[in-house]
């Protein structure tokens, strides 16, 4: 008698820690279906309206749920609290695991691998079109995949950004080099030049890409003092919620689970209103 299959696993996906509210249900590590509204940080209006609509047309009830991702940050302060107050609430409600992942290393993911599918589809453009030409860095022909640096930016005004550092080659999940933080732009630049002239030629990127919230800084990101063979890439992207479900799934099948009284966003900072009352003393 064959041993019966388990079903595969479904699970809730949220963020609103930048200007784009992303949300997903997927399946296991696949997706099923996805919204991604720009609600300019308004996301309380439309977050319920937007699960229902996502359950609904994932053909997904509540109860066949197994968990929820949610992005914890940094990003907006009031932003990131709507979506994980709105998690903890339905894992409490329909006692499922919960499990908080970086808004920042989805932002990496999905910027690079937006980039990466423009530059193939450049290329594709250009051979049909005759125009030849040879393969970039990221795409050639060795059997190792040439690691990439990807530096994800949501701007936090006044020079600012939450930013991280974070390394990936082929397809593998973005692994941390940096740990996510607000920075001053300028400076977070001139650590990361120093960073690539400190490398061995052998652990230098083969791109540094910069993603994400990039209209800010757009100028300066441009003049990053890149190594002879480093290639700097700048991609403006917004986030997906098949990002944070591709990290949410990963986290809940491998059994990582929080607690859901505990669970915070990762603010990185006070916010101006708690800074001021500080100050006031």
């Amino acid at each position: 008698m064959e041993e019966q299959k388990k079903p595969r696993q479904r699970f809730l996906v949220l963020d609103t820690s930048t200007a784009v509210m992303a949300a997903a249900v997927m399946e296991e590590r696949s997706l099923l279906e996805e919204r991604n509204e720009r609600a300019e940080r308004n996301h309380s209006v439309h977050v319920v309206p937007v699960m229902e609509q996502l359950l609904a047309a994932s053909g997904t009830k509540p109860g066949q749920l197994d968990g929820i991702a949610v992005g914890i940050g940094p990003g907006s302060y009031t932003g990131i609290r709507i979506a994980v107050t709105a998690a903890k609430t339905l894992a409490w409600a329909w006692d499922i695991p919960v499990a908080g992942v970086s808004s920042l290393q989805a932002l990496a993911w999905g910027g690079w691998h937006s980039g990466l599918a423009a530059k193939a589809q450049a290329a594709a453009d250009d051979a049909a079109a005759g125009a030849g030409g040879t393969p970039s860095a990221d795409q050639g022909g060795t059997s190792a995949a040439p690691v990439h640096w990807i530096v994800p930016l949501v701007d936090a005004r006044r020079g600012q950004a939450y930013t991280a550092l974070f390394a990936s080659a082929g397809g593998d999940t973005p692994r941390r080099l940096a740990p996510d933080a607000i920075r001053q732009v300028n400076g977070w630049l001139e650590e990361l030049a120093a960073r690539l002239a400190e490398a061995a030629p052998e652990e230098r990127p083969a791109a540094v890409w910069i993603v994400g919230e990039t209209g800010q800084h757009a100028a300066a990101a441009a003049e990053l003092r890149c190594p002879a063979g480093t290639a700097l890439q700048l991609v403006p992207y917004e986030l997906e919620g098949r990002w944070i479900g591709r990290l949410g799934a990963e986290a809940l099948l491998a059994g990582q689970r929080d607690d859901v009284h505990a669970l915070v966003p990762n603010y990185t900072q006070l916010s101006e209103a708690e800074a001021n009352l500080l100050r006031k003393g």
